[in-house]
């Protein structure tokens, strides 16, 4: 058990870093290529796992599937993903991307009838709050750069990805379908930058080590180390890790020479506390 819990931790931890990693890429190349390269590396990495297992991954069966959910979740994702994180700080994209699991309910609510509980309605506004305060600042012009504006696209899709995975997710185990998904990603995102006709980049040898270690460590690591937390220790539980994400980004920045603002850790205290509450679980009264 702690073992899992370092690990869904761990996980957590280098998607937090995946945001302050992406600034030097973005720097250098394409989102489009950069996107295409991270999950290249990472369907390369995902498909050696499932040899060295002597696993079989029915990308023809479930080609629907894994084509949509790789388009939304890998290609539409990791596109705004880049784009944004091209024009706005690591902690704002952090701290957007941190509402996501009530973005999900949102839309498991408009898409599949799934309920809000009275914390969810509680808590969404707190969270909004929270994010404008990062995004809109304190000033007397409120405005909402282009980068945190096509970080929220990001989350929208994130977001959207958890709603159809309920929906079309093959019945197959998280190695398997983690891998079809990260592939048609792969290939989704390569069709993408050949037909808009990205130019080939080399970067430099620090954005190339940044690009790697967010495909194997930040990508495929990260949710092999996710998905054994969601089979050991329940959605719920796992859940409350995300907010590590934020945090590592922050604690990053910060040792780098980027410590976040004021304002930007107001709305970190918001966000924080509206995701975390509804994962709280109530007791349960105590009955003769």
């Amino acid at each position: 058990m702690r073992t899992t819990i370092f690990l869904v931790a761990a996980a957590a931890i280098l998607w937090g870093a995946n945001f302050n990693l992406s600034k030097p890429v973005v720097a250098e190349m394409h989102p489009l290529l950069a996107g295409a390269g991270r999950f290249v590396l990472a369907a390369v990495v995902m498909g050696l796992m499932v040899a060295w297992q002597r696993r079989r991954v029915p990308l023809i069966r479930h080609f629907r599937a894994y084509t949509l959910l790789g388009l939304v979740g890998v290609g539409g994702f990791n596109v705004l993903f880049f784009l944004g994180m091209q024009m706005t700080s690591a902690v704002n994209g952090a701290l957007i991307m941190a509402i996501s699991p009530l973005v999900t309910a949102v839309l498991a609510a408009l898409f599949l009838g799934e309920r809000l509980n009275r914390m969810q309605m509680l808590a969404l506004p707190v969270a909004l709050a929270g994010v404008a305060v990062v995004v809109l600042g304190g000033g007397a012009r409120l405005t909402l750069s282009p980068g945190d504006a096509l970080m929220l696209g990001a989350n929208f899709s994130w977001s959207l990805y958890n709603v159809l995975g309920k929906r079309l997710m093959p019945a197959e185990d998280g190695l398997v379908n983690t891998t079809g998904i990260m592939t048609m990603g792969a290939v989704v995102m390569t069709i993408a930058a050949l037909v808009v006709g990205v130019p080939a980049q080399i970067p430099s040898l620090p954005s190339a080590a940044a690009l790697v270690f967010m495909a194997v460590a930040g990508s495929a690591l990260a949710y092999l180390f996710w998905n054994r937390g969601l089979a050991q220790l329940g959605a719920a539980r796992t859940s409350v890790f995300l907010n590590l994400v934020p945090v590592s980004t922050m604690i990053i920045a910060a040792a780098t020479g980027a410590p976040p603002s004021p304002l930007q850790l107001v709305g970190a205290v918001l966000v924080l506390a509206a995701v975390s509450a509804p994962m709280v679980k109530r007791p349960r009264a105590a009955t003769a």
